[in-house]
């Protein structure tokens, strides 16, 4: 467990039953801005065969969870064991401007390096600005781009990629 710059964050790994919190956090966060998939229904839970607490840290302010990141590896090849991907990271609206974001990337970086992992990487819509701004300030370079790869809600957007070393 870990105490953050805010003296009442506190980042953990996910639990089993954080499931409820969680869900409502990913539906509440939920927008076409970072979201190529349509919203989750009202009684979809997070955790299932492919995403499992002990891929989840959640943020806790005064006990209630406003903030997760999901760090996994991208693929189960041993020839890239050494990497871990962000696949999802929310921060509740109320929640926002106080470093949470950050302090979940940061968290998750540190996660992935105790598992072995020299490098992490993630994928960012190209229209989604503050999740662009908020990687680049921790540390994420772009390494590449897929022009139009989706189409969401009328309009066509790149599939940026970036990543970061954790070599020391």
């Amino acid at each position: 467990m870990a105490r953050m710059h805010d003296e009442d964050l506190i980042i953990r790994p996910a639990q089993d039953e954080d499931e409820k919190e969680l869900a409502e956090l990913n539906r509440a966060a939920w927008s076409w801005q970072s979201e190529v998939a349509p919203r989750p229904a009202e009684d979809a839970g997070v955790f299932d065969e492919r995403h499992s607490p002990d891929q989840f840290l959640v943020a806790l302010l005064g006990g209630r969870i406003v903030g997760y990141i999901r760090v996994v590896p991208p693929t189960p090849l041993a020839s890239n064991r050494h990497v871990r991907q962000i696949q999802g990271l929310a921060v509740s609206a109320a929640a926002r401007g106080r470093g949470i974001g950050r302090a979940l990337v940061e968290a998750g970086c540190v996660a992935a390096r105790e598992q072995g992992a020299r490098r992490i990487t993630l994928r960012v819509l190209g229209h989604n600005s503050p999740a662009r701004r908020l990687y680049e300030a921790c540390g994420f370079v772009v390494e590449g781009s897929l022009a139009e790869e989706f189409l969401i809600d009328g309009r066509y957007v790149d599939d940026i990629w970036m990543a970061r070393s954790l070599a020391v």
